[in-house]
Formats: C-alpha cells, sequence, structure tokens
C-alpha cells in the first residue's frame, strides 16, 4: 500500500482519499519564486552510500525558540510501526532515526544512510545485508543495539495489532505471510536475522530492489523490546532522534523538546535549530491559515501544513507572497473506474463525456495546488516519461456527452448505470458529483449517485463488494519512495485487489507478468520502465486521471528554512529555524 495522504480542504471534501502518500522536489519561499504556478518538473533517483554527520548548515540558520504547527487533520497515531499518513511521517523524522533516510539536495531526494547503510544485495537478489552503527542512544542514555531494529521489523508483522502501517514485508519478506509478528509467531523468523554485533540480513521471498528506500519508513526505527507496551506505544514511544515527547494529548496536541542524546555527529540529514514544537490540531485550517498570514505574537512563529485555501490566494500573490511555500508533491488524484463490472467500450464513452473543466471547477482546485493529470505516475516520481494522452484522457475541455452518447449506441449500452458514493454532508463533493451527474445522464447512461456521511465515506469507496462502479478508493496515490515501484505494481497487479489497493480492479496475468519483470530489475534498470506499463495501463481506461498535487503553504513572518519534503508533500520539519 501507499502513503496516506494529509488533504486540503477542498481537494479532500472532493475527493476523500483511501490510500496515498507524498513527496518529490523542488520549493519555492521568500528567497526563491513564491509566484511560480509552473509545472511539475521531472526528477531522477539517487544514492548517496557514502554521506555522513552532522548535516550541512541551513543558510542562515540560528538556533533557539519554539515553532507552532497547526492543522485541522489529525494524525491517527505516532507509534513507528503504525505511521503510514504523510503527517505522522513527517513528524517521526523529529523523533525517530531510521535504517536509511531521506537527505534533500536542491530539492531533490537522496538516499543515505542513518543507523545502516545502504545494503548489499546478494547474487540472488534474495537477501540483504546492513550494516549497523553501533554507538547511538535513545532518548534515556540506553544503546540503540542491532536487535532493538531486528525486533521493530519482526513487530510491524503483528497486522492485527498494527493495521494502518505499511505492508511491504508481509509480501517482499520470507515467510512474510506466515510470520505474524513476535507476540503470536515467537522471537524468532526467517526473514531477519542478525549477523554479528554489526549486521542486519533481511531474507526475501522474491527480488526487491527497492528495499534500502523502504527502509526509511518509522517502522524501520529500534524499538528496544523490554519497552515495547503494544497498543499503548503510540502514547510515547521512545525517542532517537533530535527530538522527544515532552506531553502528547492525542487528537488535540502534541509537545516535543530537544532529545540531548541524539548525536548530530553521525546524523547525515536532522537537524536540531528550535528549542521545542507544538503541533496543535482540529482548528479550522482557514481560520489558522489566516492566522499565521497575519503573524501576530506566537503566530510569527508558526505554519500550517495543510494545503492553503484557494480564499487566501489573492494575499500569497501580492503582499504576502513571502510567506508563501510552494513545492511539489508526488501525488496524483483518479477517478477510478472498476474494469471487472464496466466494459471497456463503456469506459471509453465514460471518458469522451468526462467533464474535466467543470470538475475543476467545482472542486475548488486551481494552479497553486495542482496541474492536471494525464498519467498514473506524476512528473516529479523517478521513471516518469510523458506520453502522448490516450484519447478522451488528456485533462482538459467540457466533455462530449453526444459522442459518447453515439459509443454507446454502438455499443448496445445506452441506458448503462454508473453509480458511485459521495460526501452528502459538505457542499465541495456535493457540487463535484452533480457536474459528472449532469454530463453522464446527457450522455446516456443511468446515474446512480449514493451520497454518505463523511464518517463512512473511507469505508464505503474502500469496499470493492459495494453495489458502485465508479470512483471506489483508493481515489489517488503518492509515493511510498521515490520510484516507480511504489506506484504500478501496487495499483496494477491482480493481487492489489485482495490488499484493497487496485486501482480500477485489474485481472490480467500478462500484466501482472510485466510489472514483475520491472520490479524484479535493479533501481538503475527498472526507472526508465514503469512509464510504458502506465500507459498500458491506461489505455484499459481503468481510472480518469485528474490532477498532480503541488506542495503549496503558510508560514509565519519569523519561520525560516521552510521548504517541501519531496518525499511527503509536507514541511521539511528537520530544516525549519527561527529568525529571530
Amino acid at each position: 500500500m501507499a502513503r496516506r495522504l494529509r488533504m486540503a480542504a477542498a481537494a479532500a471534501a472532493a475527493l476523500t482519499l483511501g490510500l496515498a502518500g507524498c513527496g518529490s522536489p523542488s520549493s519555492n519561499n521568500d528567497e526563491n519564486k513564491s509566484d511560480d504556478t509552473g509545472k511539475i518538473s521531472t526528477q531522477t533517483a539517487a544514492i548517496d552510500p557514502d554521506a555522513k554527520g552532522p548535516a550541512p548548515e541551513v543558510p542562515g540558520a540560528r538556533k533557539g525558540g519554539e515553532i507552532t504547527i497547526y492543522s485541522q487533520s489529525t494524525p491517527n497515531t505516532i507509534d513507528p510501526t503504525d505511521i503510514y499518513y504523510v503527517d505522522a511521517n513527517e513528524i517521526g523524522k523529529l523523533l525517530f532515526r531510521t535504517a536509511t533516510q531521506f537527505a534533500i539536495r536542491d530539492g531533490k531526494p537522496v538516499l543515505v544512510p542513518d543507523l545502516t547503510d545502504v545494503g548489499t544485495v546478494s547474487a540472488d537478489k534474495l537477501s540483504w545485508t546492513f550494516k549497523f552503527k553501533t554507538g547511538e542512544k535513545y532518548e534515556d542514555g540506553s544503546e540503540i543495539k542491532i536487535e532493538d531494529l531486528a525486533y521493530a521489523i519482526k513487530r510491524s508483522f503483528a497486522h492485527d495489532i498494527y493495521a494502518n502501517g505499511p505492508a511491504y514485508q508481509l509480501t517482499y519478506f520470507k515467510d512474510g505471510d506466515k510470520y505474524k509478528g513476535p507476540y503470536t509467531s515467537g522471537p524468532n523468523y526467517s526473514g531477519v536475522e542478525v549477523v554479528g554485533a554489526d549486521t542486519l540480513k533481511i531474507n526475501l521471498a522474491k527480488p526487491f530492489s527497492d528495499l534500502p528506500f523502504y527502509m526509511t519508513f518509522p517502522m524501520f526505527s529500534p524499538i528496544p523490546e523490554a519497552k515495547d507496551t503494544k497498543a499503548d506505544y503510540k502514547n510515547k514511544p521512545i525517542a532517537s532522534g533530535p527530538y522527544k515527547i515532552a506531553s502528547y494529548t492525542p487528537g488535540s496536541e502534541l509537545k516535543l523538546a530537544k532529545n540531548d542524546n541524539w548525536n548530530a555527529a553521525t546524523d547525515p540529514v536532522k537537524h536540531q535549530y528550535v528549542d521545542g514544537w507544538t503541533f496543535k490540531w482540529g482548528g479550522d485550517d482557514v481560520k489558522t491559515q489566516q492566522q499565521v498570514l497575519n503573524s501576530n505574537g506566537p503566530d510569527a512563529s508558526a505554519l500550517n501544513y495543510m494545503d492553503v485555501d484557494a480564499s487566501l490566494i489573492p494575499q500569497l500573490t501580492s503582499e504576502k507572497k513571502a510567506q508563501f511555500v510552494q513545492g511539489e508533491s508526488p501525488c496524483t488524484y483518479t477517478w477510478q473506474i472498476d474494469t471487472t463490472q464496466v466494459p471497456l467500450e463503456v469506459r471509453k464513452a465514460i471518458a469522451k463525456a468526462w467533464p474535466y473543466d467543470q470538475t475543476w471547477k467545482a472542486g475548488g482546485v486551481n494552479d497553486y495546488v495542482g496541474q492536471r493529470a494525464t498519467t498514473f505516475m506524476p512528473p516529479s516520481v523517478p521513471g516518469y516519461q510523458k506520453y502522448t494522452p490516450v484519447e478522451d484522457l488528456d485533462g482538459e475541455g467540457t466533455g462530449d456527452p453526444a459522442a459518447a452518447k453515439k459509443l454507446l449506441e454502438a455499443a448496445g449500452k445506452v441506458g448503462f448505470e454508473v453509480s458511485w458514493y459521495y460526501d452528502n454532508t459538505k457542499p465541495v463533493p456535493q457540487q463535484v458529483s452533480a457536474v459528472r451527474e449532469a454530463a453522464l445522464k446527457e450522455a446516456g447512461f443511468t446515474v446512480k449517485a449514493i451520497g454518505v456521511p463523511t464518517a463512512e465515506l473511507r469505508t464505503k469507496i474502500s469496499d470493492y463488494d459495494a453495489p458502485v462502479n465508479i470512483a471506489q478508493g483508493p481515489r489517488g496515490w503518492c509515493s511510498d519512495w521515490p520510484s516507480g515501484g511504489s506506484w504500478i505494481p501496487v495499483l496494477f497487479k491482480s493481487e492489489s485487489i485482495a490488499a484493497g489497493t487496485s486501482m480500477g480492479e485489474l485481472k490480467d496475468p500478462a500484466l501482472d507478468a510485466k510489472i514483475d519483470e520491472v520490479a524484479n530489475l535493479p533501481v538503475e534498470e527498472s526507472t526508465s520502465k514503469w512509464a510504458a506499463l502506465d500507459e498500458e495501463v491506461m489505455k484499459q481506461y481503468a481510472a480518469i486521471p485528474y490532477y498532480y498535487t503541488k506542495f503549496g503553504i503558510v508560514i509565519g513572518t519569523n519561520v525560516g528554512g521552510a521548504e517541501a519534503d519531496p518525499t511527503m508533500g509536507m514541511p521539511l520539519f528537520t530544516n525549519l529555524f527561527l529568525k529571530s
């Protein structure tokens, strides 16, 4: 599965994503072009196995002070094993050291070592060895041991308890389908071995060339077995990063203080500029974004990490442009079509009638937060290549219901019923649903739009047996790491249906074989091959591409070092400082 998105107010209301994640390059702040609404740039994968601490200083950075972070959306957990949403993942970078991590260099993500090196794969590609960095400490001064990292990985297999966390290990690691974690299956697991005092060995069921990228996840943060309180661990996980938990009220507030036992000299990425952090959740985003822009008192040292509301754009393109931080986020919103229920000729008719321009307007999307999509993988993901848009999937125009009706007539499918769920408690999703309904009815479809409350929507769209055939979940996707390997295999293999991550519910053994062939290649060989599969799937009309997301947030006037984290679509917290 891929990482889950934080959601902008308008876009979230319109789409309500099930699963997704974020990342990739380039940001603009007051030192750059804060009025840039240009195209998302294409990126390439990069690894620096020789990176060492300390992290290079951020220009102009100073130490001291506290930063306040606002968001209406609330992280569901800060247990490293269970973290998947990008907001908790970014917070985790303040709290935890992981096996590997991403350095952000000139806006580009580069994989570097953290507690291990970036790994060595065996000749048969079925095992990886990682050298462990000894001598590091937790917040309480106790030593971080290689056994703690091995234990944390084993803990991630207890998916009955940590159901929200990433699950690639269940598929790729040896006996991952049998091992149920240390609580149920015991401490011995064939997929993870400790060899000597400083070597971790991971054994695989099948090649997994992206494993070193996967090991940047918080689930690869060490946990001492003796301090594992299982489900209660989420209330105060032990810190290994530059900050530790001072106080935590789930759903409301999190305060962080400096971790004096974090070793800056061995960490090639993170900084510890500010003395503390206060995360405040639940407040209305438009209200807190305006507070940040006003920058009165403590709000000068604050930011809101949700995408800026469209109503504030006029301020950000004039007198407050220096407080607008832009960047990229490798995510794509889509409207998927159930290929098991909707024949190809009908899917093409849907695409012919699709009201792109009306949907864009009704959803409140603008060029500061999105770029119209014609592919599944966005340009900011290594492996993206622009291909000639598939017919009627170019993201532009008002649709052609008359031509769509002719396609239905030719197929003998006039009156074909299309159905979807939408949030009937908020105006934006109601508007988007109405626009779509009008266009498809005009094209000769029978339309059944089912309104449900916000609290039920994610569950409803995630049920592939539900009585709908359009706009099921996921309604968008983002990278788990900067590679097509966290896109195409997860979304379009037949097994994705059982995993709940299918886009279009494709069941195509021939496509499965092609995906496996690319996935089994080394990263440097596979990167350029994902785009061909992207195009092949697009020609099956498994989904209507909507837009690629962009990063755009507001910061207080006293906040320095603000830029996008290209792996999250979040602010890069570890580089932030206060100007005075």
